[in-house]
């Protein structure tokens, strides 16, 4: 048997230090027996799911170094490689297991589903479905269908016993059948959920270990009762210890940055970033804690794999980066990289037209633009003292500019324009007072070249961290505050689709 492993992106948002981790563990247990590695592209959230993200994961991949055997890019024998070219594939199995009996049709409404958990939770259950589209007769399914009764497919589950399989860090795992709900397979409008499609893929596509976080556990009874049902072999599951935050908790955007992008643009090593990676949960059999790729690929041992929660320690990343610029690059080789990193001609071209009407001598660019070329600005509280804004306006200014940003499909001067003046108009404030904050957030002064030119110069990773530092900078948001504000944005939202609605 050939050992196939994959890794499957969803292309919704920046590319994540989580999902190289992942890939990285993957490339390395199939190079490691001889197999095959598979980048697929899992794109079934139409409402989410963008060309330019894609791009962005397998750009920020191959800058990693990391490389795969078949792909959307490369093509292969198990394609088409992104899940949108396959829907129809997905249909005719969730027919089929509709047909064996291992499935059923839904036809209720969102709203009676809120119904049913409200009185589930009242009642000091566990919100799960309750099996009522099984009480229907066939009679009455074949009519609402002939009708056009929207619906849904789910899987039937056993009510009762235990689920057991081997996982290949963690031995027998064993979770409840009375645990898993009735997942819905083919959604309303025909696409196909994640757990459907992943499962298809995988048998398709002849993957014979799945590799992935340990957030997954939960779902592996259901990917198990559905290999089950098609009669298909399941491959071997290996479920790798989640990345964490220094505090332990699970690492997210809003305690460490996690864009892949943020690493690339502050200026680290690609081979610092994998290394450092390559160490979550894994080490050299000497200890040593600097490797290259190629040496982790000789050594790596799936069963070496630590299963206590690796923590991604940022000082720790700057430490072992530090080693590899004094250690691995001459004078000469510095240059080039820091030259390719921002020095370089297709970032000039974009920078000038910033500041060309301002510059009266050369001298002048360093200071004007320092802060393009820089990472997290070094600002202070006092910074954002304004005489028209007070602390709580300023903090409200950049945690509604947080939100916002971070929900932007498109990066681009007038969609930033058009976001922002919009909560500065439902703030009552001029847009001038409203920019005052992210003025200092971004470039760590009150003024700069133009704003919106320059977010979009920096791209999406950096400025959104810099806001995001400049938040607790200025204070920060508590838990019971973050309440608050989460109301008064969802009001500011809600009056924005009023008035796109209105506009249309």
């Amino acid at each position: 048997m050939t050992v196939r492993t994959r890794i499957a992106p969803s292309p919704t948002g920046d590319p994540h230090v989580g999902t190289a981790y992942v890939a990285l563990f993957n490339l390395c247990f199939a190079r490691q027996k001889g197999g095959e590695f598979i980048l697929r592209i899992e794109d079934t959230d139409r409402m989410r799911s963008t060309p330019e993200s894609e791009k962005m994961i397998l750009d920020s991949l191959r800058w990693l170094g990391l490389d795969w055997d078949e792909g959307p890019d490369r093509g292969g024998p198990c394609g088409p490689y992104r899940q949108s070219e396959r829907m129809t594939v997905y249909q005719d199995y969730a027919r089929e297991l509709v047909e064996k009996g291992h499935a059923f049709y839904c036809f209720a409404t969102a709203e009676e589903l809120d119904q049913m958990r409200r009185e589930q939770m009242a009642r000091g259950e566990t919100p799960r479905y309750d099996g009522r589209g099984l009480a229907l007769s066939q009679e009455e399914v074949r009519a609402r269908l002939e009708a056009g009764v929207p619906h849904v497919v789910r899987m039937k589950v056993p009510e009762d016993g235990v689920c057991r399989f081997e996982d290949m860090l963690r031995g027998t795992i064993e979770i409840p059948w009375s645990q898993v709900d009735m997942q819905v397979l083919l959604k309303a409008d025909g696409m196909p959920t994640y757990h459907l499609a992943n499962v298809v893929d995988d048998h398709l596509m002849k993957i014979s270990h799945v590799i992935r976080g340990e957030e997954w556990i939960n779902s592996a009874p259901k990917h198990l009762l559905l290999y089950q049902y098609f009669g298909w072999q399941m491959p071997e599951l290996c479920h790798l210890p989640l990345l964490r935050n220094p505090d332990k908790s699970k690492l997210s955007k809003r305690k460490n940055p996690t864009s892949i992008n943020f690493y690339r643009d502050m200026g680290y090593l690609p081979e610092a970033l994998i290394n450092y990676l390559g160490r979550m949960g894994w080490s050299m059999p000497d200890e040593e804690e600097k490797f290259t790729l190629d040496q982790m690929l000789a050594h790596f041992d799936i069963n070496d794999v630590h299963l206590g929660g690796p923590v991604f320690d940022r000082e720790k990343l700057d430490w072992l980066n530090g080693r590899w610029i004094r250690e691995e690059l001459d004078e000469e080789q510095f240059a080039d990289r820091v030259a390719a990193w921002a020095l370089n001609r297709d970032n000039l071209v974009r920078i000038i037209p910033l500041i060309k009407e301002r510059v009266e001598k050369f001298s002048d660019i360093a200071p004007m633009t320092g802060f393009l070329l820089s990472g997290l600005p070094a600002i202070q509280p006092a910074d954002f003292v304004h005489k028209k804004l007070d602390e709580e306006t300023v903090r409200r200014i950049l945690q509604f500019a947080n939100w916002r940003l971070d929900g932007l499909r498109h990066w681009n001067r007038d969609v930033l324009y058009m976001e922002l003046n919009q909560i500065a108009e439902e703030m009552h404030l001029k847009l001038k007072e409203f920019l005052f904050p992210l003025f200092v957030a971004i470039a760590g002064a009150p003024t700069a070249p133009p704003l919106f030119d320059a977010m979009v110069i920096l791209g999406p990773d950096m400025v959104r961290a810099r806001v995001r530092h400049a938040l607790e900078v200025a204070g920060g948001v508590s838990k019971k505050q973050l309440k608050k504000l989460q109301k008064e944005y969802d009001e500011i939202s809600r009056s924005r689709g009023e008035h796109s609605e209105e506009k249309s």
